[in-house]
């Protein structure tokens, strides 16, 4: 019968653990902007999943008589003017930003990769037609493209995700295109090209993963920009419609009338946003010297 060392398992888990914990603290200490960048997302991240233990009054709740009232004890960010509770409104909202965010980002990095995968590898008629669509799509700001997407499609969580998506497919994809021509014609694709690889699988196994690193830094940095779109398109009328809490609409709902007699209508959310968008270009920041090569010292 096989024994079990208990004593040598717990040894080698509390290695392992020890090893995470020597790893984290060496990337904090070599790069401490991005380490910053971390917690404020985890901070944002933590709001999201937990926001129903963390906060006490729902968000959509409204109460007259609390019309306006400023920051207290009872209600720490103060109330709007139906007497909704700021500071939930903003943990809820961080639900909202990041859904956004993280759903753009990754819809527009799916097909972006896909694209610029097709183009760089297959080049001929596809690279060019491929070339010209995303000259299309980039002939209008990415706020621009995103307003008339989300004026098409009309104004829900899932098509304000689509039509912030769509405007980041030609970045991701003149990223990906870049690294495949050069991947192409490295000798590890010649030799599978060889032994009589297919181009899928040469496309899929050996070239797509050498290009994960630059996607990686490039999914980071856009994902701040999706959710100050997301934001802007709020405070347009065209993100997230009533009654759901999101950080641009409650802007937009308060700047112009109470930003003189209530003005934590306009900093509490303005807050929240300037600091999301700043934690995500801090991280992708960090990001891009850690896989980067080139940008070590």
């Amino acid at each position: 019968m096989q024994t079990v060392d208990y004593d040598a398992e717990l040894a080698r888990a509390g290695a392992h653990v020890e090893g995470r914990w020597s790893a984290a603290r060496f990337l904090a200490r070599r790069y401490p902007l991005g380490a910053i960048g971390a917690a404020i997302m985890a901070v944002f991240v933590f709001a999201a999943l937990f926001a129903e233990f963390i906060t006490i009054y729902d968000p959509l709740a409204t109460n007259s008589a609390l019309s306006l009232a400023p920051p207290s004890a009872v209600h720490w960010m103060g109330a709007d003017n139906f007497g909704r509770d700021v500071y939930s409104r903003i943990v809820y909202g961080a639900r909202i930003s990041l859904a956004v965010g993280i759903g753009a980002t990754a819809l527009g990095c799916l097909f972006g990769v896909a694209l610029g995968l097709l183009s760089g590898y297959l080049l001929g008629w596809v690279d060019l037609v491929v070339q010209r669509l995303i000259d299309i799509l980039q002939a209008l700001p990415l706020l621009v493209l995103a307003l008339v997407m989300s004026a098409a499609l009309g104004p829900s969580l899932q098509n304000t995700i689509v039509a912030i998506a769509i405007p980041l497919i030609p970045y991701v994809a003149r990223v990906i295109r870049a690294n495949t021509l050069a991947l192409r014609e490295l000798p590890f694709v010649e030799a599978a090209r060889a032994i009589g690889m297919s181009d899928l699988r040469i496309a899929m196994r050996h070239v797509l993963p050498n290009t994960l690193a630059p996607l990686i830094v490039l999914a980071t940095a856009q994902l701040g920009s999706a959710i100050l779109t997301e934001a802007a398109l709020s405070f347009l009328g065209l993100g997230i419609p009533e009654p759901f809490p999101s950080w641009g609409r409650m802007l937009s709902e308060s700047a112009a009338e109470y930003v003189r007699t209530a003005p934590w209508l306009v900093i509490f959310p303005g807050i929240a946003i300037s600091l999301v968008v700043f934690g995500t270009n801090l991280l992708g920041d960090a990001a891009r010297d850690l896989l980067d090569p080139r940008q070590r010292s």
